[in-house]
């Protein structure tokens, strides 16, 4: 099972509900799964992403407001009740290789060193592999990466081409690689959550003369599922 997370995107940015800009990657998925017609966000990233993973009120899982704005107020905390299970630790028990990519964004800053806790990072919550960054944002071209339960640098630079984007994605079929040549037949939950490039910055790629912008905002996410 594959959950795609996008940032700062609702029906009007997908071409599978009828918008004008071009999206055949994610109409390709839609052919090919389920189409919703009823999806309610909390019109904020963390809430609305604790909810996808959880299927429980925001306020419930500590998540009224982003991560960065916790407070020690019921339903305002940013910690996400352990009892409240997430998707992945279900499926794990239920025999799934569960894969965490791209955005976090379900804890609260201060959980986001090194020195942990790491009980709500994502191995902490039922995902077996990681990869992707915890906060609300990261530039795109030189991510603050986590892998696993440690930080790791960029495997390239944005002069040999490198974008954050593309890198998830490579990892992502890494991960589901390793262990299909294993066990082909093992079901698996990827949680995708890539962030959104509103245009903070700009550059130029190399020989093409096209810009780029880059950025990761902190908004609501759109699910789709195949």
């Amino acid at each position: 099972m594959l959950t795609i997370v996008l940032d700062d995107t609702g029906y009007g940015q997908l071409g599978c509900y009828g918008s004008p800009m071009q999206t055949p990657s994610l109409d390709g998925l839609a052919a090919g799964g389920l189409l919703y017609n009823n999806m309610h966000t909390t019109a904020l990233c963390s809430p609305s992403r604790s909810c996808i993973i959880t299927g429980r009120n925001h306020h419930a899982n500590g998540m009224a407001a982003v991560t960065e704005m916790a407070t020690g107020y019921p339903g305002y905390n940013g910690n996400i009740p352990l009892e409240n299970g997430f998707l992945s630790e279900m499926l794990l028990q239920h025999g799934y290789n569960t894969y965490m990519l791209g955005k976090w964004h379900l804890m609260p800053s201060e959980q986001e060193s090194p020195a942990g806790p790491y009980d709500r990072w994502p191995l902490g919550r039922g995902f077996e592999r990681f990869y992707g960054f915890l906060g609300g944002d990261t530039n795109q071209w030189y991510p603050e990466l986590v892998y696993d339960n440690h930080q790791v640098d960029p495997p390239a630079s944005p002069e040999q081409g490198y974008h954050l984007s593309a890198d998830l994605a490579d990892k992502a079929m890494i991960f589901i690689s390793d262990a299909k040549q294993v066990a082909p037949d093992k079901p698996f939950f990827l949680h995708f959550c890539t962030g959104a490039t509103p245009p903070t910055h700009r550059t130029t790629s190399r020989g093409s003369g096209r810009i780029a912008t880059g950025g990761s905002s902190t908004r609501a996410g759109t699910p789709t599922v195949r």
